[in-house]
């Protein structure tokens, strides 16, 4: 991909589930809004968190490692220095993408994530780019 904008258009376009590390059950936070609004426009959300057993109606799973499924998007929603360490889970999970999100950058987590052949995108909101690219999943 030649740059960040080739890289957010073809994960947005690619992907039709999200699995959300650091999904919020509070919807006053970015970490529950976000997921919400994609959800609403047709991704798949699978929340990532240790506390709450339900995030948007979905089954919470405690760590990446847990969640039974293929990974394929992993967007996080956790402070720049947990960053490295969420880029080594979702390459063990065998993730092909890392989404940080707004104000969350890492230059470890990069090297971690493009190293291992992810796509990676960081502070991008992903409200923000679905808006300005206006892809959805939904088709109605």
């Amino acid at each position: 991909m030649s740059t960040t904008d080739d890289v957010v258009e073809k994960i947005l376009r690619d992907y039709d589930t999200i699995t959300v590390v650091g999904a919020s059950a509070d919807p006053a936070k970015a970490a529950h809004d976000v997921p919400a609004y994609m959800q609403h426009r047709g991704w798949r959300i699978i929340p990532v968190n240790p506390h709450p057993d339900e995030i948007l109606g979905e089954k919470v799973y405690r760590t990446l490692a847990d969640v039974p499924e293929q990974v394929g998007l992993v967007d996080v929603f956790r402070p720049s220095e947990f960053t490295p360490d969420i880029a080594r889970q979702a390459v063990a999970a065998g993730a092909t993408a890392l989404w940080l999100q707004l104000r969350i950058r890492s230059a470890e987590a990069r090297e971690i994530a493009e190293s291992a052949g992810l796509l990676y995108v960081e502070d991008r909101c992903l409200i923000i780019e679905q808006r300005r690219t206006q892809i959805s999943r939904r088709t109605a």
